[in-house]
């Protein structure tokens, strides 16, 4: 109860005054202290919850900047949800509001566009995502098939498959006969995921496949690589990848940067795996749920860039 009432006075008083009081003090506003101050992730998130708090001032604020004749009271309030081909716009509209002089400011137009391609950015990604993730793999598609085919020619190179439905598809790591039946959680991303990596990198994924075929601490390697799919989407729609993307990616996130964030859950999870010694396959959900807690951990540090390094 005491958070709750504190959060509300800070966030609809306390927090106006204490911007009004620095700003007088300074003769900088809020979005000039911050990229004063920081640099990278903290920064970018710095300038998002200033954005975001912005629609929280609602009538006391809307009534102050009425005596100051500032009738464009929408402009940060929609800058976190602008679309690409509108920054410039945006941030101009901003130094507008803010009345930031470009001339004194220069380097305020540039931090705040690479901001705002940040933050909308990774909006647009998980739409991105989302997509792809709801589009259900499709046999009678034939780029799904050959999709398919390629995750097999890839892991299998020296080995043909003696038919579409086969048995064999257990060799890499599917629990059917048939792997359709196994994209039905995260669609056609878990496919192009495990694709991404067998592709770009090839010589992992080969080691990790045979890895995963140990008598004891054997795992199913396509089934695990959908299920880190799944992490990975989670840790997206969480917002948790937010540090690790602002600090990756010094523009727009793209599907790219998903993939391989990807990658680098293959990688860790596989050294994670070995390194934990599970009794049993049977404990699979224990230590995913283990290593997912470990990941969400180390995506909290405001400095973090989990890049695959072999």
């Amino acid at each position: 109860m005491f958070i709750s009432l504190w959060e509300f006075f800070y966030g609809h008083f306390f927090r106006f005054w204490m911007k009004w009081l620095l700003r007088q003090m300074t003769g900088k506003c809020e979005l000039q202290r911050i990229f004063d101050t920081y640099v990278g992730a903290q920064r970018t998130h710095r300038i998002e919850n200033s954005l975001t708090y912005s629609k929280n001032k609602k009538l006391l604020i809307v009534r102050w900047r009425a005596c100051k004749g500032i009738v464009n009271k929408w402009v940060l309030q929609k800058a976190t949800r602008v679309v690409q081909s509108e920054v410039d716009k945006c941030v101009d509209d901003i130094m507008k509001e803010k009345n930031i002089n470009p001339e004194k400011d220069a380097s305020f137009k540039i931090c705040m566009k690479m901001c705002l391609l940040q933050i909308t950015g990774y909006k647009q990604l998980y739409l991105d995502v989302e997509s792809v993730r709801k589009r259900p793999y499709d046999s009678d598609n034939l780029q799904h098939e050959e999709l398919l085919m390629k995750l097999w020619n890839l892991l299998m190179p020296t080995k043909k498959l003696n038919a579409r439905i086969s048995k064999q598809w257990a060799e890499i790591g599917f629990q059917g006969d048939d792997p359709k039946t196994d994209f039905r959680g995260m669609g056609i991303l878990g496919l192009i995921n495990l694709v991404y990596f067998s592709e770009n990198y090839t010589s992992e994924a080969h080691q990790i496949l045979s890895r995963s075929n140990h008598p004891k601490l054997g795992y199913s390697y396509a089934i695990v690589g959908i299920n880190l799919t799944e992490m990975a989407y989670s840790l997206l729609k969480s917002e948790a990848l937010k540090f690790h993307l602002y600090n990756f990616v010094p523009g727009i996130p793209t599907m790219e940067h998903f993939h391989q964030f990807y990658c680098y859950l293959v990688y860790e999870f596989d050294k994670f795996w070995f390194e934990e010694e599970p009794e049993s396959i049977m404990y699979f959900n224990l230590y995913r749920e283990k290593f997912h807690e470990k990941i969400k951990g180390l995506l909290l540090d405001c400095n973090v860039a989990l890049t695959l390094k072999v």
